[in-house]
């Protein structure tokens, strides 16, 4: 009886989408996280050949081959690129962007990483990083001695350094595009590296060629809708127990007809 491996397929599908909400869930408050989604699709059809019919309208014949659907599988766990809400920090070092673009940070092996995690900071020796002491790229280093850094829109960081009249310009943040964003490799930690699906990167600064501006003295917040996802874990609920189902009946009907 094919009913107990499709309904074994569903609930495995239903398993594997609560799977993601909880991760959505989970990451409610993490800087610059994306909810993920999923997508299916229906397994192979089986062929069962009959022969055609005629139809009530003249000349026509009803088809002579049955389709019956096999289950379902899961196709794609896929990353919503939508912008999170901006939330107001007033650090000098945190920085959000508003539009299109990723941050970059060199990883230890020499690889570049890609983040919309804007919460950066300064190391024993000045340079700007990431949570986890990834220089950002390209390196900035605020000078010591240094009162207040502004950073502007189009990623001109200024540093006022006491005793100078006028602040110095210390480097300059860059924003990484891709063609396709949705193809970028999620590796944890907040960071994506690019792959042949997302294409290379195209440096840009910010407010250019299509790159978002950055807002100092805020971080992006995630894309998660606390509310979304529960409706969505509370349908995985519902139509696992309807597969659940299925499968008792289907094994209540073999050993009906076993007796």
């Amino acid at each position: 009886m094919q009913a107990l491996n499709i309904s074994a397929t569903g609930m495995m599908a239903q398993q594997r989408r609560t799977e993601v909400v909880a991760n959505n869930l989970a990451n409610m408050n993490t800087f610059g996280y994306q909810k993920r989604r999923v997508e299916f699709n229906d397994l192979l059809y089986k062929h069962q050949p009959r022969r055609a019919t005629p139809s009530s309208s003249p000349g026509t014949t009803v088809p002579g081959v049955v389709n019956s659907g096999m289950g379902v599988k899961l196709a794609a766990v896929y990353r919503v690129n939508e912008p999170g809400v901006h939330k107001q920090t007033g650090g000098s070092f945190d920085l959000a962007i508003q539009g299109d673009g990723f941050f970059q940070v060199q990883l230890p092996n020499g690889e570049i990483g890609y983040t919309r995690d804007g919460a950066f900071q300064q190391n024993e020796t000045g340079t700007l990083v990431n949570h986890n002491g990834f220089p950002v790229q390209p390196g900035i280093v605020i000078p010591p001695n240094t009162t207040e850094v502004s950073i502007s829109s189009d990623g001109s960081v200024q540093a006022k350094i006491a005793g100078a009249s006028a602040p110095v310009n210390v480097g300059q943040i860059q924003m990484a595009l891709f063609a396709n964003p949705g193809g970028l490799r999620a590796t944890g930690d907040n960071l994506f590296l690019a792959t042949e699906a997302s294409g290379a990167a195209t440096v840009s600064a910010p407010s250019l060629n299509g790159a978002g501006s950055v807002m100092q003295g805020f971080v992006e917040a995630s894309n998660v809708n606390a509310i979304e996802e529960i409706a969505a874990l509370i349908r995985a609920e519902k139509a696992y127990s309807m597969n659940s189902k299925v499968m008792s009946t289907a094994d209540q009907m073999m050993a009906t007809s076993r007796r």
